[in-house]
């Protein structure tokens, strides 16, 4: 998710918060739109990464040896990262003095994380076999170990790498209005081509066939698939943020501006200073922000489940299959990926149409309510389609596997993934516009609203991860009982959003629904 360092102008000047300093580009004119394009590309890179965890990443534990109750565990690192590592370095890339800039230091040094993290990943069966991992026990330690470092490594990669560049694209608007819109929209466009790219590459099988060395002895075919996948995926990240590196050039911070900065921070808060900002934002929240909070939180809660388990879903309850027993799971978790790229495509085409949606509906608040409707309705079809695909249960002669459902589950499975596009395009967008009103209209600073925000979602994350997979066990297993909950949850949500949730002033709900985030 986008913090701190993704909004940095103040719409209250004469009050600045410690989180923000001089913007030299402010000083200057508008960058082309060319350059903006070249950054706001990076976008495709990173979200190419993300859509490979999302889609392959917890199947892939499980192949590992972690047992599913546990493996929400591993994803605890995303919103840790998000709540702490986003902050922190949106805060010093403000006050970077290299001569390369304040924002581009960042962005190199978080691809060049992100590519060793995701060796590590999918070298990790291999590695952890040539440290004495036997490949006749289902666990496997040293792989399981290797794997969760360069998974905690990756995700404070990835939050390291896309705070920059949203900072940068801001940079390169110079506050000019038409370009930072172009700006948002470029970067929600190319995120949207990462997904998809991301998606369609965990749905194919065949990739290890381009890289026949990624097979091995401790690799099979799967996790052939991931490696080659992460290769593609480095490729694409560190051409795009190369060539932005290079392409687009950066005013560097002058060193008085910084440590005037850092003096007025020292009186101002204690430890870290943007910690600090953050906890004083909590003591002059309006109803308005608690209210918007409160819906954002619920919201969070569900969507994690799905999003965690949404391929290990359509391999366990609707394919049948168990991790590594089988050719039922894998096919399961292909089509899961395929339905996550039928999602991210809703996704693209509804961000597009925010706005008119927002004035169809009577508001964007109305707008929210109605599609955490849609959301609630989505998971709790999810057990509907979980027992047509159990009714529908077949196996081949002499063999324990059980064949692909009937066309009409996996249809129906996948317009779920499709449907839900549609909600999610609005909790990428809506929240955050929100925030920026709110924040607009009592005169607090945007970024500070936003790191507020943030932590409406992060930390109903860290609660998914902690609980879902006990909880799931409480019933016998499996991904529904989370889901179930999750339904609960978007239910309401909804209806807080529609009845308590304060309506935006005309004007300022226009500009606002340009503006948007992401799930990291």
């Amino acid at each position: 998710m986008d913090t701190l360092s993704s909004t940095k102008h103040n719409h209250n000047p004469s009050k600045p918060n410690s989180l923000q300093v001089e913007d030299p580009a402010a000083l200057t004119e508008p960058s082309p739109l060319r350059k903006i394009i070249v950054v706001a590309s990076i976008a495709a890179g990173v979200q190419f990464g993300w859509a490979l965890q999302l889609s392959l990443l917890t199947p892939y534990v499980q192949l590992l040896g972690i047992p599913h109750t546990w493996a929400a565990f591993i994803w605890l690192c995303g919103p840790i990262s998000g709540m702490l590592v986003q902050p922190i370095v949106g805060y010093y890339s403000d006050r970077n003095t290299s001569r390369f800039g304040r924002r581009r230091p960042f962005i190199a040094a978080g691809s060049f994380a992100v590519a060793v993290a995701v060796f590590l990943i999918g070298y990790a069966a291999d590695m952890g076999h040539m440290f004495g991992d036997s490949l006749q026990k289902k666990t496997r330690p040293r792989a399981i170990a290797i794997f969760v470092v360069g998974f905690w490594i990756l995700d404070v990669a990835n939050n390291m790498l896309q705070g920059p560049c949203r900072a940068l694209l801001a940079d390169l608007a110079a506050g000019d209005q038409r370009k930072t819109r172009t700006a948002n929209a470029g970067f929600s466009f190319f995120m949207a081509v990462g997904n998809v790219l991301g998606y369609a590459a965990g749905s194919y099988s065949g990739l290890h066939h381009i890289f026949p060395f990624t097979k091995t002895k401790a690799c099979d075919v799967y996790c052939a698939n991931l490696k080659s996948c992460f290769f593609l995926s480095i490729a694409m990240l560190l051409t795009l943020a190369t060539a932005a590196s290079i392409y687009v050039k950066e005013k560097p911070l002058s060193p008085e501006k910084s440590t005037a900065a850092d003096a007025d921070d020292e009186g101002k808060s204690h430890g870290i200073p943007c910690f600090g900002e953050l906890s004083g934002a909590f003591r002059e929240l309006k109803r308005p922000m608690w209210i918007l909070l409160l819906v954002t939180c619920l919201n969070w809660i569900a969507w994690f489940p799905f999003l965690l388990f949404d391929t290990d879903w359509m391999g366990r309850e609707v394919y049948g299959g168990e991790v590594g027993v089988g050719k039922a799971y894998d096919m399961g978790v292909r089509a899961g990926a395929l339905g996550l790229m039928l999602n991210s495509v809703v996704l693209g085409a509804t961000s597009v149409g925010v706005e008119f949606l927002a004035r169809a509906v009577g508001g964007v608040k109305r707008l929210w309510g109605i599609v955490n409707f849609i959301l609630a309705i989505c998971l709790a079809m999810t057990v509907l389609v979980t027992k047509q695909a159990e009714h529908s249960r077949h196996f081949a002669p002499g063999s324990n596997d059980p064949l692909p459902p009937p066309g009409n589950v996996k249809a129906g499975a996948l317009a779920l993934f499709s449907v839900l596009g549609i909600p999610l395009a609005i909790t990428y967008s809506i929240p955050f516009a929100l925030a920026s009103i709110f924040s607009s209209s009592t005169g607090a600073g945007q970024g500070l609203s936003l790191g507020v925000l943030n932590l409406a979602i992060v930390i109903p994350q860290m609660v998914i991860s902690v609980t879902s997979g006990p909880w799931d066990a409480l019933f016998g297993g499996g991904n529904l009982p989370a889901f179930v909950v999750g339904a609960v949850a978007a239910l309401a949500s909804g209806i807080l959003s529609i009845f308590l949730l304060p309506s935006p002033p005309p004007d300022l709900a226009k500009a606002a629904t340009a503006a948007g985030g992401g799930f990291h």
